[in-house]
């Protein structure tokens, strides 16, 4: 049995395999997952896996990537990195072996040219949450909708200013007071999302566009960034599960990403 773990800064998610078949996947917030399942020892976080209902064998080969993935104590784990991880993943799930792989992950966003299933080159923005999953779910609770709804909108948006995650909730504050209606403010808070990948998308080739990391099941953004971009866009089966997936492919010995 193969183990992949991917933990993020607002999910874990966990993911068993057989061979190339998923058998098993979990997903826990993460500040509750740590509580609930993890000790401190020595200044560092054990989780106590034993505790998760999961048929996981001690001979199993963990591999673990993410934002938590260098404070983690894990007995028998191996850390890779979030491009290796995902790019595996989104190989695994497409079929495509060339493409520019986008994470929308929880607090950063992540960019790479995958050519001939390896990594060329990659991008990071991990200074502001303003286009991450955290900047939705923060806009979605100030408009008083969920966050499935707000990923169906993406006629008639609105221009939004702001280009911080703070500042963002306070114009959308504003919106509201001024009488716009709630459908055109959700489709500008989902095209600001796209406008801030794009100069990292910008850099690479676009024959195709694989987005994964949960944001990924927002289908105005995969609309907005596809007549953005005028190039395919695909998301994977799984996306939230990507980086897992590409952790579990990687245990058991699938050549890596090239990074």
């Amino acid at each position: 049995m193969c183990i992949g773990i991917d933990l993020g800064s607002r999910r874990v998610k966990i993911v068993l395999m057989e061979g190339s078949e998923i058998i098993r996947t979990r997903i826990f917030d993460t500040l509750l997952f740590y509580k609930r399942y993890g000790t401190i020892t020595e200044g560092k976080l054990w989780v106590q896996f034993n505790r998760l209902d999961l048929p996981i064998d001690p001979r199993s080969r963990i591999f673990i990537t993410g934002y938590g993935r260098n404070n983690i104590n894990l007995s028998g784990g191996n850390i890779v990195t979030e491009i290796q991880a995902h790019t595996r993943g989104a190989i695994f799930q497409t079929g495509l072996e060339d493409f520019t792989l986008v994470d929308l992950g929880g607090q950063d966003t992540k960019v790479a040219y995958v050519q001939g299933g390896r990594v060329k080159d990659f991008l990071m923005n991990d200074k502001c949450a303003a286009g991450s999953g955290r900047y939705l779910e923060n806009m979605a609770r100030v408009l008083a909708v969920s966050l499935r709804d707000l990923g169906k909108q993406y006629d008639d948006p609105i221009d939004l200013d702001a280009t911080c995650a703070i500042f963002g909730e306070s114009e959308m504050i504003g919106k509201i007071i001024e009488g716009i209606p709630i459908p055109r403010i959700c489709a500008g808070v989902n095209l600001s999302v796209v406008r801030r990948v794009l100069p990292l998308i910008n850099r690479f080739p676009r024959q195709n566009v694989v987005v994964s990391g949960g944001v990924a099941r927002n289908k105005a953004i995969l609309k907005l960034l596809k007549l953005s971009i005028h190039a395919p866009v695909v998301a994977p089966k799984r996306p939230a599960f990507n980086g897992a997936i590409g952790c579990a492919l990687l245990s058991r010995g699938t050549p890596t990403s090239g990074l």
